[in-house]
């Protein structure tokens, strides 16, 4: 018996070192990644990122043969659902942002690669060239810096400043100001609903952060929706529209509402006969759209209006350079939210809004909650892709003192708790009163200023 028992030891230890070096000479088969080497965007660091980053973080990469054995199969198995869980980068960058890599995926790749997260200690076991070399690390910081440099550069702030995964908002968006003024009236005008009694504004309330401050919204008839109003403010800058995404832009989006039976159960037609009735706005509308009354006039109208809803604030003046703009312990918070990696989803302009993320990335927030429904589907909703499953939009940061309830099935108006609630189910951590605190410090820094005034 212990003969048996030394014997299969033995196998155990040679095939321990046998893999690892098996490993070191033998490469596996190109994958959707390596096509892009050399070419943009990626260019060169596509060929460190297939061959020691995809194998993880893509649902198609090959596999080595071993991956079929008993044991390695369930052990690899999981840990490539978890590393796509994480970021699904052959999908993200090949599909989500074609000839693009978004923001979130930029700043996840910088984080880890800071410090040394990945590939993970289980994974180097196996793959022993695998740790990502000092040159190789320096390559993928001139990258994301190129990246960033010529693809999300903002007007009028020094390269210097633009370093790191969050921006300065843009001073404005060129848009049309007769189409802003058309958009303006249509966006506040209740005849876009069926009994003429909701307007955009009804659940988009410039007054109210850009949202209703409700749970979830009163559309026609008194009928309440099942999903949280997100905020209008600065929202041109989402990769994508709704929690879901299934808007490609604000075009889109504004062609939802007037179609939902529960929020305004109108449509087109029925918008521009009523419009049509209204002699002097009707005149003022052909001035600008000689055709006339048609869905893609009017959510033009309403699109153009809302991209001139940005919400400039004190957290921009520091990110442009004026270090008195924010206080020590709103600095202070502005560390801990990066160094808790919050900035690997909350990123770019806006603080969100580029990437689509499950909801317990670290804990299952849905076991925790209770009774996951329809909405809390998500991404799934639209693209029927198992993988989507949870997915949802990453909401911005911008004005959330004042844009509660907070997460899209608006369970707290604490924002302390939604913090605490983040840690724990995001980043698995429990953070203690006094980072939570700092964190709520700087995220006061990021309400904003709409015609002058501090949003309320």
């Amino acid at each position: 018996m212990k003969k048996k028992i030394a014997l299969a030891l033995f196998v155990l230890v040679i095939l321990g070192l046998a893999l690892p070096v098996y490993n070191l000479f033998v490469h596996l088969p190109a994958n959707q990644l390596t096509g892009y080497i050399s070419q943009p965007p990626l260019g060169d660091v596509a060929a460190i990122l297939a061959e020691k980053c995809v194998v993880c973080h893509s649902l198609d990469a090959p596999m080595p043969f071993y991956a079929m054995l008993p044991v390695a199969k369930q052990l690899m198995a999981h840990d490539v659902a978890t590393g796509a869980k994480h970021v699904n980068m052959t999908r993200e960058i090949l599909e989500l942002t074609p000839g693009t890599v978004s923001e979130a995926t930029l700043a996840k790749i910088e984080y880890t690669t800071e410090r040394n997260s990945m590939p993970p200690a289980q994974y180097l076991i196996m793959h022993w060239n695998h740790l990502l070399s000092a040159a190789e690390k320096e390559a993928i910081f001139a990258w994301i810096q190129a990246e960033r440099a010529k693809r999300y550069a903002v007007a009028g702030v020094e390269p210097e400043l633009l370093k790191q995964a969050v921006r300065p908002l843009p001073e404005k968006i060129e848009t049309n100001p007769a189409k802003v003024a058309l958009g303006d009236k249509l966006y506040n005008d209740g005849r876009l609903s069926k009994d003429n009694t909701i307007s955009c504004a009804s659940c988009h309330d410039l007054a109210k952060g850009g949202t209703d401050q409700a749970q979830f919204s009163t559309g026609v008839a008194g009928q309440v929706g099942d999903i949280n109003a997100p905020t209008v403010f600065n929202s041109a800058f989402n990769i994508m529209q709704f929690w879901d995404g299934r808007a490609a832009n604000l075009e889109e989006q504004a062609d939802g509402p007037p179609n939902n039976p529960i929020e305004m159960a109108s449509n087109w037609e029925e918008i521009a006969g009523k419009l049509s009735q209204d002699a002097e706005f009707t005149q003022a509308f052909t001035a600008v759209y000689p055709e006339g009354y048609k869905k893609e006039t009017l959510v033009n109208a309403i699109a153009e209006y809302e991209r001139t809803l940005l919400t400039p604030a004190a957290f921009d003046k520091y990110l442009r350079g004026d270090q008195g703009a924010l206080s020590a312990e709103q600095k202070q918070g502005y560390q801990v939210f990066k160094e808790l990696g919050c900035a690997t989803c909350h990123s770019g302009v806006i603080l969100g809004g580029a990437s689509f993320e499950v909801m317990g990335l670290r804990r299952d927030y849905y076991a925790d909650r209770g009774n996951p429904h329809t909405p809390d589907f998500g991404r799934f909703n639209a693209t029927k892709n198992e993988a989507d499953r949870f997915r949802l939009k990453v909401p911005t940061l911008r004005n959330i003192e004042v844009t509660h309830p907070y997460f899209h099935d608006g369970s707290t108006s604490d924002l302390g708790k939604a913090v605490e609630t983040m840690a724990k189910y995001q980043s698995g951590t429990t953070l203690s009163a006094r980072d939570r605190d700092l964190i709520v410090a700087f995220l006061e820094s990021l309400t904003g200023e709409h015609d002058g005034k501090k949003l309320q």
